[in-house]
């Protein structure tokens, strides 16, 4: 057999028996010969699609007259070949119909994840602040009031805008996110406005943007403190008059959205600086609401680490169940998708303490980061301190913290420190579970000293 080797294999002789090997296996790909016995192929074709079959069906002929090959396409066959055909050919026409099928599997992937709910119920925080997000978040949802999300890079802005999205009545329709940062300057209002034909060069068609693309949606205008004075400009007439001019136009297009914006820079400040429009400033700063950094709500991070642990458990079996399927079809057996993976990673205490402690400057997306790192490098069933990466384990202060501390407290210089520095030799002293020489170690100083400045701070272990 051609593919005997690289797909598992199902033999009919007749279009009947066929059928009955289809509605039972449901296989992916379908070689038909147009001539057998009791019912012929065209027949069996169109018996397979009145099954509401996917698989993909590649007719063969031994006549190369063009008349069962249109009737075969037209109900639905994926491709034909005419005897006698070369081993290669068949190869590729059936390589390619696997591909397809590959792809279909993508898109309904894409569209499911898509189509996956977005609410508040799929965020992570029981913290008071994003306790009242959450109810920010439901009191405006209905409104059509432009909404503008302030948070440090990696607090989750998006997952804010979405979650207003699909809490509205706008669910239903399309969430479009454009990341400004990310644009260059002179593709922005391309981008956004759209194009007619011939309004550049190699403008060969019409081109819509994406305030077309979120028509009756909401949009999403990540990182809008980068966006160009000149498209700034264009923005706010957008907001006030709802309608916009494609570029190389002159017809002015109505549009019925919600306006979602965030930023990680401070507005007000660069409203002062002359960065940023005072008249949009105002026009956008309607409903704000204001994403806490990780260092803020750290009362969250067990729940959002046993979130994330669940999370890449279950992309996992999904893997698994990918490539069990992938064994089953090419005949290979192997081992059942749920016999692939062992359970969910746990975390351990220490671990978790560890992370309590840490500053997170990339905030949630960091922890993400850290987490799956360490499901990966981990070889246990439980995340242990010394699976952390050498920057979390280390005990160096965030100069930001510092900062804070010595600027709010109105200490003086030498307390401030005295301070971190018994903060340190606590946390030293926990992770070692109060062995003083190894706390001495990663604090790098004697055990002398370190007993020293037990006595002095009055530390209990």
């Amino acid at each position: 057999m051609i593919f005997e080797n690289d797909y598992r294999i199902l033999v009919s002789t007749t279009g009947m028996d066929a059928i009955k090997v289809i509605e039972k296996e449901s296989p992916e790909v379908i070689l038909l010969d147009v001539k057998m016995p009791q019912m012929n192929g065209i027949e069996t074709l169109r018996r397979i699609k009145e099954m509401n079959s996917l698989s993909k069906v590649i007719m063969i002929t031994a006549t190369k007259t063009v008349k069962n090959a249109v009737e075969a396409m037209k109900l639905g066959a994926e491709d034909y070949i005419t005897k006698p055909f070369d081993v290669d050919e068949i190869r590729l026409i059936v390589k390619k119909a696997m591909e397809n099928i590959d792809l279909i599997r993508e898109v309904k992937t894409l569209r499911s994840e898509v189509e996956k709910p977005y609410n508040c119920n799929h965020i992570i925080g029981r913290t008071d602040s994003m306790k009242k997000i959450f109810q920010t978040i439901k009191q405006i949802a209905d409104k059509k009031s432009t909404v503008v999300i302030y948070g440090e890079s990696g607090t989750g802005k998006e997952l804010i805008a979405r979650a207003i999205h699909y809490e509205s009545n706008r669910r239903n329709k399309p969430f479009v996110a454009v990341n400004v940062a990310a644009i260059p300057e002179t593709l922005i209002e391309n981008e956004l406005f759209g194009h007619e034909k011939g309004a550049f060069t190699d403008a060969r068609e019409r081109t819509i943007g994406k305030f077309e693309m979120a028509e009756g949606g909401t949009l999403f205008l990540d990182e809008i403190g980068e966006l160009p004075m000149t498209t700034q400009v264009k923005l706010l007439r957008v907001l006030q008059e709802k309608e916009f001019t494609r570029l190389g136009s002159s017809v002015n297009e109505k549009i019925e959205v919600r306006f979602i914006v965030a930023t990680n820079r401070d507005l007000e400040e660069a409203m002062r600086k002359k960065l940023f429009r005072e008249d949009l400033y105002y026009r956008i700063n309607v409903v704000p609401i204001k994403i806490p950094p990780l260092r803020e709500r750290k009362n969250d991070i067990h729940l959002l680490v046993e979130h994330m642990l669940q999370k890449i458990h279950a992309e996992e079996k999904i893997s698994a169940g990918q490539v069990a399927e992938n064994d089953r079809r090419a005949g290979r057996g192997g081992r059942r998708s749920e016999d692939r993976i062992l359970p969910a990673k746990k975390i351990s205490k220490d671990a978790l303490e560890i992370l309590m402690e840490y500053h997170w400057p990339g905030n949630v997306r960091e922890l993400e980061n850290v987490i799956e790192r360490c499901v990966a490098f981990c070889d246990g069933d439980t995340i242990m301190p010394e699976d952390l990466p050498a920057k979390i384990r280390s005990l160096e202060v965030d100069d930001g913290c510092l900062e804070k501390e010595f600027s709010d407290s109105g200490n003086s210089l030498p307390e401030t420190i005295e301070k971190f520095e018994k903060k340190m030799i606590i946390n030293a002293l926990k992770r070692c579970r109060g062995n003083k020489t190894k706390a001495a170690e990663m604090l790098r100083v004697t055990r002398k000293i370190l007993r020293y400045k037990v006595e002095k701070y009055g530390i209990e272990i």
